[in-house]
């Protein structure tokens, strides 16, 4: 059974993702301060984490860098929950390491898809026994591991995703729409603009390999050979 710990001020909304996650055959542990769900998930290490924003104590946004930033509990995803819409808090959550990002209010099957298919992308993928090279970026698929110019580079689960569909097709061009199936794993209830975000983050980290990346204005983006 695996395990979702739910970080939510909010009683009666904890209360009821927790009773629809243990509907689906979760286990559901509730937090409902930022400093009690950092502590929670450091000793728990759960399977995935549904992380309020607006959080009393520390905001979930500290919580979700600090839990990024420790090895213990980096590779656990995590899905944002916050009542904030606008573009800047999805950056702002992205950017400290979150997988995805639900508004509320959310319906409770959409929110059941996006925790299934947070954990299913998150589970390591089989592998295909051969490192890509594309020009400094290299991606060793069996452990996968990220390197650019022999300096190893840390993504989250979602940018590996993101950059292994990427580089497994150099030279085609991919919509927003195909990225969000292939990485994301389900027809996308937001915008395509979280491809975008997730791109931005991408090409940051990989430095001076993001320019292998390349934007096809009003499509999509592709992968090219340096």
């Amino acid at each position: 059974m695996q395990t979702v710990l739910i970080i939510e001020d909010e009683k009666d909304l904890a209360e009821l993702v927790a009773f629809h996650l243990e509907r689906e055959g979760f286990k559901s542990v509730v937090a409902a301060d930022g400093v009690s769900g950092l502590n929670e998930a450091k000793s728990l290490k759960p399977d995935l984490i549904l992380l309020d924003l607006m959080l009393p104590g520390m905001m979930g946004t500290e919580v979700c860098r600090l839990l990024k930033a420790s090895e213990q509990t980096a590779g656990i995803p995590i899905i944002m929950l916050t009542a904030k819409g606008e573009e800047i808090d999805r950056v702002v959550g992205f950017e400290m390491g979150a997988d995805d990002y639900v508004v509320k209010p959310f319906s409770n099957r959409e929110l059941m898809l996006r925790v299934r298919a947070v954990l299913r992308r998150n589970v390591e993928q089989p592998s295909k026994g051969a490192n890509i090279s594309i020009g400094e970026l290299v991606i060793d698929t069996q452990r996968h591991l990220v390197s650019v110019s022999g300096d190893e580079v840390v993504l989250t689960s979602t940018e590996y995703k993101l950059l292994m569909s990427l580089a497994e097709r150099v030279g085609r061009v991919q919509s927003r729409e195909i990225l969000l199936q292939n990485v994301w794993g389900y027809n996308y209830f937001g915008d395509t603009r979280t491809v975008d975000t997730h791109l931005t983050r991408l090409r940051t980290k990989l430095g001076a390999a993001g320019d292998l990346i390349k934007t096809v204005r009003g499509f999509g983006y592709k992968m090219e050979q340096s």
